[in-house]
């Protein structure tokens, strides 16, 4: 095993790239990234700027690597790999940023819903944390099964409309119809609260 991989070792770029793409070996894939895995890192940590992320990247690209490199032409390893890692941090800084954004949209949000919230009793009386917390789960409870489960996440667990998808196996359309209906039944629920 030993021999085989250092005779791996000893190829160039071109020959172990084409042995993976006629193979799928995984581990002739691990030789060809082991050669440029500081080059990955250090790409990482410009972008990135911080150890951990950093080192969650290298993964994630070699991961992508693996998937990619079956049916791409690639006439250059190095640089390309170059451009694919730089590309994969861009994409993490965005979703970073829109994650940040998706936050203070949140925050300006709840804090619009829960001054409307707390004028909403017929009697116009300010309601105590505790109660409007009372009535909020309590309307929550009485929303479809879909609409509190896309509410609780979007808000309560801060997870953006695409992690809401994949953690309920649903359309991101169906997502926000179910977050936009579900806001307007919880609203619609706590104005008639003690109406009943």
């Amino acid at each position: 095993m030993t021999i085989k991989w250092f005779k791996n070792k000893e190829k160039s770029d071109e020959e172990l790239l084409n042995e993976f793409q006629q193979s799928g070996n995984i581990d002739i894939l691990g030789v060809l990234f082991e050669k440029y895995m500081h080059l990955v890192y250090g790409v990482c940590l410009k972008y990135l700027k911080n150890r951990e992320d950093a080192q969650d990247a290298v993964i994630e690209v070699y991961e992508k690597l693996g998937k990619e490199l079956l049916t791409k032409q690639v006439d250059n390893f190095k640089p390309w790999l170059y451009v694919v890692t730089k590309n994969f941090c861009l994409m993490q800084l965005r979703s970073q940023q829109s994650q940040i954004k998706k936050v203070k949209e949140f925050e300006k949000n709840e804090l619009s819903f829960m001054e409307t919230a707390a004028n909403m009793h017929h009697t116009n009386e300010a309601w105590e944390p505790e109660e409007m917390d009372k009535r909020l789960q309590e309307c929550l409870n009485k929303l479809r099964e879909h609409q509190r489960a896309c509410i609780e996440l979007f808000y309560f667990k801060e997870l953006c409309y695409q992690e809401i998808s994949n953690n309920l196996q649903l359309d991101i359309k169906k997502v926000k119809s179910y977050i936009q209906n579900g806001k307007r039944n919880l609203k619609l629920c706590i104005e008639s609260y003690g109406e009943e």
